[in-house]
C-alpha cells in the first residue's frame, strides 16, 4: 500500500535534516504516527524512497537523505517584503523562504534550494526552504528612465525601474559604454545582481536609448522591451519579405485545388488587416452541411530555415497591445500576400468537412488550394444580418444572406454538440481600452461577442479538431494544442470547497470529466455564488500548452485538438501547415516520420513560452492603461462587485473590468477576519460580510500607474449583509489588519490551481499587487482573444477555451 502524503512528510523531514540519521521509531515519533499499522506504512514508504534513490540505509539500518538528493531546483517567486516561495514540484506546496535565506534571488530566478523545515502535517503550513545557489537569472536586462541624483554613489546615474517585482531595487549605471541623458528611456544590461554587499541594488551598462519619457506610447514600449519582445524586424528579414511577389503566380497554383468558384467570406473586426481565414457553408442534398475553412497558406511563403522562418520562430506569436500590434511576420506578408483580401487570388490550406445534423464530422478533406474571397465581412454587419435582421444590410449582401442563415444553423448544431460532450463555457468579460492620439487611455468599453463571433469560433474549433484527429490517426509526428485533465488533488480541493455552498458533485475526482464541471456551472448559474465558483474552478484547471503528444483538450471536451487556423499570428499553426504539406508530398512512411520526430517537442515548448511572454506583456499593458484611465477619476464613486477575497483585503471589479484593492487596513468599521472555507471577510463585531460576487459601492482613493495599482474605499460599509459565517470559537486564522505576509500566497482557497505560478500575485502577501488576479489564465483556457482596437489581440479568434 502506498501513501503519497506520508511519503512526502517523510521526505520533507529528511530534507530538513540532511545529515541526520533516523530510525523508523524516530520518524514515527516526529510525525506523530503511532501504532503497528502506521509503523508498517512508514517502513513501506522508506523502502519506496530508497528505491527512488532519495534515501540511503546506513550499515546500522538507519535512514538518511541521499547526498545527491539534498539539493532541489525550482523557480523563486519574490515578495516585495523580502521573503519568497520556491515552486519546485507541480504537486507539492511551494517552500517558503525567509528574507535571510533568499541569497538575494530575484523573482523568476531558477534556484537551488534545501529544505530547512518540513511541512507541518497538523496544519496548512508548507515546508520552509533555503536558497543555496542561483542556477539561472530570470532578468538579464532592465528598462526604465535614466536619472542623475545625489545618491548615485559615484556611478554615472540610475535607471528608474517600474517592473513591479523590481520596484524595491535601485539600478546604477556605470560610465562605460552608452551615457544617456536624463529623461531618456534606456535598456540596460545587468552586470551585478543584488548580493550581500548591495542587497537592494543592481549595477549595469546602458545599452540602447528607446525614447524619451515624454514620447507618446513610451509607456507601452517599456513593457515591450522589459519582456524582451522584438520590437523591430532585422533589415535582412525585411529584405527577404520584400523579395516575395505581392500576387499569386501561375506556377504557384500548380497542384492546388481551384476553389475560386465558391462563395468564400472572411469575417473579422472592422480594423483587422491580417485576414487569415475564410469560410463557406452550404446545405447538402443528404441533409448534412458542408463547412469549408480555408486558411492562408503562410508556410508556402515562410520556407523552413529561411530568415523569415527563424524570425517567426523566435517571436512565436504576434503580440497585441492596446494601441499597437507587434506582428510575428512583416506586414508585407501579414497584411499583404498572406491576407485573404477580397477579390484577389490567395493560396490556402483547406479543411473541408461534412457535418451531420448532430454536429458530427462524418467526412473531411485537408488539401492545398487557391481561392478568392467573395466579400470582406465584418462581425458588425453579419450580426446586423443574423441578429438585428437589418433590412438595409440584408439587401446589401442579399446574395450571401442564405449562406449566413445556414452558417447560423450549423453553429447552433456545433455548439450543442460541444455542450453535450461537456465543453466548459466560462462567462468572461473582455474590455477594449480606447486611447487618444497621444496614447492616453480615455475610455474602456466591454466587447460584446455576438452570434457572428461565436459562429466563427465554432467553425475554427471544428477545423482544429478535424485536423488534429486526422494526423493523430495517421500516427505521424505532429503538434497539438492540449489542455490536460486537472490533477485529482486539485479537483478534490475544489469539490470540498463546493460543499460550503451545498453543491455535491457526482463522480470521481481522480477520473474527472468536463461534463462534471459543466454541471457545476449549471447549478450555480445566475446565483450569488456563481462568480466565486467560476473563479475556483478556473484555479483547479491546468494551463493549455503546445506539445507533440495528443493529450486532448479538457476544457473543450475534445479528444483531439491543434492550432491550424491562425498561421499569420502563431508559429505552431504555421508549423502545422508545413507538416501537412510535407506528409502530402513525401507520403507517410518511416523516413517521413523520422524527419520531424525529434524537432517538434522543442518547437512546442518554445511556442508555449513565447505565448506566455505575449500574454504577460498584454496583461501588463492592460493593467497599466486601466490604471492610467482611473487616475483621471480619482475621488469618483462607482458601483462594483467583489472579485476576490484575500486575508489582506478584497479586490474590486468595476463593470468595465477595472480591478483594484480595498486593503483590510482601510476597512475601519470593524476588525475583519478571513474565513477561508467561505472565501469571506467577516466583521468580528458587526458580522458584516464580503464575498466574491457581492455588489458594493466604492470610491477611487489612489492610483499608481507605474505599479498598475488602484486603491478603493467602501462608500457605505453598513450596506454589507450580515452573516453567521464566523466560527463559534475564537478564531484568528489569517484575518485582521496588518496580517497577510507569510501564508498569503494561497489566496482564495489555497493552492488549488495553476494560479500558483505566474498569474495570481497571491504569493505576494499583503502588497495588493495582484498582477492578473483571478482571471489570469490559470486554466490556460482563454488564450486571449483579439485585443487592441479591433485587432486580434490573441491567438484564436477569441476562442474562450482554446
Amino acid at each position: 500500500m502506498e501513501d503519497n502524503n506520508l511519503k512526502q512528510q517523510i521526505e520533507d523531514l529528511l530534507r530538513a535534516n540532511p545529515t541526520k540519521r533516523f530510525r523508523v521509531e524516530d520518524v514515527s515519533d516526529t510525525l506523530h504516527y503511532h501504532g503497528s499499522a502506521a509503523f508498517k506504512l512508514i517502513v513501506s514508504e522508506l523502502a519506496r524512497l530508497e528505491r527512488e534513490k532519495t534515501v540511503v540505509v546506513t550499515s546500522e539500518g538507519e535512514f538518511q537523505l541521499d547526498e545527491k538528493a539534498r539539493t532541489l531546483t525550482g523557480i523563486f517567486h519574490a515578495n516585495d517584503k523580502g521573503f519568497g516561495f520556491v515552486a519546485y514540484d507541480d504537486e507539492l506546496p511551494d517552500a517558503y523562504v525567509a528574507p535571510d535565506n533568499t541569497m538575494s534571488a530575484l523573482n523568476g530566478d531558477e534556484v537551488e534550494m534545501e529544505i530547512v523545515r518540513p511541512a507541518d502535517p497538523r496544519s496548512d503550513k508548507g515546508p520552509e526552504g533555503k536558497v543555496t545557489g542561483i542556477a539561472e537569472h530570470h532578468y538579464t536586462h532592465v528598462v526604465g528612465a535614466f536619472t542623475q541624483t545625489e545618491d548615485d554613489m559615484g556611478y554615472y546615474g540610475q535607471v528608474h525601474l517600474t517592473d513591479k517585482k523590481l520596484a524595491r531595487y535601485k539600478f546604477y549605471i556605470v560610465d562605460t559604454g552608452l551615457q544617456p541623458t536624463p529623461g531618456e528611456v534606456v535598456t540596460a544590461e545587468i552586470t551585478e545582481y543584488p548580493n550581500s554587499d548591495h542587497p537592494l541594488a543592481m549595477i549595469g551598462i546602458a545599452k540602447k536609448v528607446i525614447g524619451s519619457v515624454d514620447d507618446p506610447g513610451i509607456d507601452i514600449l517599456q513593457i515591450v522591451y522589459a519582456h524582451d519582445i522584438p520590437a523591430e524586424f532585422p533589415e535582412d528579414v525585411l529584405q527577404e519579405a520584400d523579395a516575395i511577389p505581392d500576387h499569386v503566380t501561375e506556377a504557384e497554383m500548380a497542384g492546388r485545388e481551384d476553389i475560386t468558384d465558391q462563395d468564400l467570406v472572411t469575417i473579422d473586426g472592422e480594423s483587422s488587416k491580417d485576414l487569415d481565414d475564410a469560410v463557406t457553408v452550404w446545405k447538402m442534398d443528404n441533409g448534412n452541411y458542408h463547412l469549408g475553412v480555408h486558411i492562408a497558406d503562410v508556410s508556402h511563403y515562410v520556407k523552413e530555415g529561411s530568415l523569415l522562418d527563424q524570425e517567426a520562430y523566435k517571436r512565436g506569436t504576434s503580440v497585441y497591445l492596446t494601441d499597437r500590434v507587434i506582428p510575428m511576420l512583416p506586414r508585407r506578408l501579414s497584411n499583404g500576400i498572406c491576407s485573404l483580401n477580397e477579390g484577389v487570388l490567395r493560396l490556402c490550406m483547406s479543411c473541408e468537412m461534412e457535418i451531420d445534423p448532430e454536429g458530427n464530422v462524418v467526412n473531411h478533406r485537408i488539401h492545398p488550394s487557391v481561392m478568392k474571397s467573395t466579400a470582406r465581412m465584418t462581425y458588425t454587419n453579419v450580426n446586423k444580418i443574423l441578429e438585428a435582421h437589418d433590412e438595409a444590410t440584408r439587401n446589401q449582401y442579399d446574395r450571401l444572406v442564405p449562406m449566413f442563415d445556414n452558417m447560423a444553423e450549423l453553429h447552433k448544431i456545433l455548439y450543442k454538440n460541444r455542450k453535450r460532450r461537456g465543453a466548459i463555457d466560462f462567462d468572461d468579460h473582455e474590455a477594449e481600452i480606447i486611447v487618444d492620439e497621444t496614447g492616453h487611455a480615455i475610455d474602456i468599453q466591454l466587447r460584446v461577442r455576438g452570434l457572428a463571433e461565436r459562429m466563427i469560433e465554432s467553425f475554427m474549433l471544428a477545423a482544429n479538431e478535424t485536423v488534429a484527429e486526422h494526423y493523430n490517426r495517421a500516427k505521424v509526428p505532429f503538434i497539438y494544442r492540449v489542455h490536460e485533465t486537472p490533477d485529482g488533488e486539485r479537483v478534490k480541493n475544489f469539490f470540498e470547497f463546493l460543499t460550503a455552498f451545498g453543491i455535491n458533485v457526482k463522480g470521481d475526482p481522480d477520473h474527472l470529466r468536463p461534463k462534471m464541471l459543466q454541471n457545476v456551472l449549471k447549478q450555480v448559474a445566475g446565483k450569488p455564488e456563481e462568480p466565486v465558483v467560476s473563479v475556483m474552478m478556473l484555479r483547479s484547471l491546468k494551463q493549455a500548452k503546445y506539445t507533440d503528444q495528443s493529450l486532448g483538450h479538457f476544457g473543450l471536451g475534445a479528444e483531439y485538438y491543434t492550432h491550424f487556423t491562425s498561421p499569420i499570428r502563431r508559429y505552431p499553426d504555421t508549423m502545422v501547415h508545413r507538416l501537412i504539406h510535407f506528409y502530402e508530398e513525401k507520403g507517410i512512411n518511416a523516413d517521413s516520420k523520422a524527419r520531424y520526430a525529434d524537432l517538434l517537442e522543442e518547437i512546442a515548448v518554445h511556442s508555449s513560452e513565447m505565448e506566455r511572454r505575449a500574454i504577460d506583456a498584454e496583461r501588463d499593458t492592460d493593467a497599466m492603461k486601466k490604471a492610467e484611465y482611473m487616475a483621471d477619476h480619482l475621488g469618483e464613486e462607482f458601483e462594483a462587485s467583489v472579485s476576490s477575497v484575500m486575508k489582506f483585503g478584497m479586490f474590486i471589479e468595476l463593470p468595465n473590468t477595472v480591478e483594484g484593492l480595498i486593503h483590510i487596513s482601510r476597512m475601519q468599521d470593524d476588525y475583519y477576519e478571513y474565513v477561508e472555507k467561505y472565501l469571506a471577510l467577516v466583521g468580528r463585531n458587526t458580522h458584516r460580510t464580503y464575498r466574491i460576487g457581492q455588489a458594493v459601492k466604492v470610491k477611487v482613493v489612489n492610483v499608481d500607474k507605474e505599479q498598475s495599482k488602484i486603491d478603493f474605499d467602501l462608500v457605505d460599509p453598513t450596506a454589507a449583509p450580515v452573516t453567521d459565517l464566523l466560527p463559534k470559537r475564537e478564531h484568528h486564522n489569517g484575518g485582521g489588519r496588518g496580517r497577510g505576509n507569510y501564508g498569503n500566497r494561497n489566496g482564495n482557497g489555497g493552492r488549488n490551481g495553476d494560479h500558483k505560478r505566474s498569474q495570481g500575485g497571491n504569493r505576494n502577501g499583503g502588497n495588493g499587487n495582484r498582477n492578473g488576479g483571478n482571471r489570469g489564465g490559470n486554466g490556460g483556457n482563454r488564450n486571449h482573444s483579439r485585443g487592441g482596437q479591433g485587432n486580434r489581440g490573441g491567438q484564436n479568434r477569441g476562442q474562450q477555451s482554446r
